[in-house]
């Protein structure tokens, strides 16, 4: 049997492959871009906010593997989700990544638990937060580009 950890890097691995939600989403009416200069990721951020719902997200762009799989797993995670549960979602994926080990219990997060090795190379941080950093720019209504410098 797989330990956790290779099968974490295996969700990584699929979800840059396949992204999920990976796609223009015309009708959307909360729109963001993200750079990380360090790596060149870029990243588009697109969601229809119905009411207080987020009832679509997709994004587009490129990137190196935790990029991609981070913005692809984040619209799975946050599809139907108010914009309360998201930025609180947001919060736990970033003391996740960036807080003492145990901040989170990391059984509650789901297929977003994959992102917890990242942590161990502080420099990949920033490619796993930047599609988070841009969703919460979008529901804020940001005019300018979300950089992780």
């Amino acid at each position: 049997m797989p330990d956790l950890r290779e099968l974490y890097q295996q969700i990584i691995l699929d979800h840059h492959r396949r992204p999920h939600n990976f796609r223009p989403l015309p009708e959307a009416n909360r729109r963001a871009d993200g750079h990380n200069p360090l790596c060149g990721d870029e990243v588009h951020v697109e969601v229809l906010l119905e009411g207080d719902v987020l009832r679509d997200v997709a994004f587009q762009g490129s990137g190196c593997a935790i990029s991609r799989a981070s913005a692809s797993l984040m619209t799975d995670a946050v599809k139907g989700k108010t914009v309360a549960e998201a930025r609180a979602l947001f919060e736990r994926v970033h003391r996740m990544l960036t807080g003492e080990r145990g901040a989170v219990d990391v059984r509650e997060m789901g297929s977003l638990a994959a992102l917890q090795g990242v942590r161990d190379y502080p420099v990949r941080v920033k490619c796993a937060t930047l599609a988070w950093h841009t969703l919460v720019a979008a529901l804020e209504g940001a005019r300018s580009t979300v950089t992780t410098e």
